[in-house]
């Protein structure tokens, strides 16, 4: 199942963008333009440093973003791991039949040029992001 997968990236929690992303500057990771997603609620930026893993910050611009749940209850904290699928349908399929529970259904991601993205989780596992590769 995950054989085909790529990595994407880290995502975590922070209450600020700003905070957070200095500590990071300051190992010397390079940031991105910062999105803001209406839809989920959240203000994204991408860090990202020669041989580690990109890390994706997400920052809740309402109190009613899940995101904002997370901080509540442990800070800011990693809290999901991401990876690039081709077959976007198959893996959703593959990882319901494994016990992973869909958190909503596929949505258009303002970071990702609106490919498409889903969260499902697994009590064994815990939260996995699905990012839809296009192929150009």
């Amino acid at each position: 199942m995950i054989s085909n997968w790529q990595f994407n990236h880290i995502g975590i929690a922070t209450r600020s963008i700003e905070a957070t992303c200095n500590l990071y500057a300051n190992m010397g990771y390079s940031r991105s333009e910062i999105y803001i997603d209406e839809f989920q609620k959240v203000k994204i930026q991408f860090l990202t440093h020669m041989n580690s893993p990109m890390i994706e910050l997400i920052e809740p611009i309402s109190s009613i973003s899940p995101i904002s749940k997370i901080l509540d209850k442990n800070g800011v904290t990693p809290y999901h791991i991401c990876y690039e699928v081709i077959d976007f349908e198959l893996s959703i399929n593959n990882l319901t039949k494994n016990n992973f529970i869909k958190l909503s259904k596929p949505l258009n991601a303002v970071a990702f040029n609106n490919r498409r993205i889903i969260f499902l989780y697994n009590t064994s596992f815990g939260l996995i992001e699905l990012l839809e590769h296009i192929t150009i």
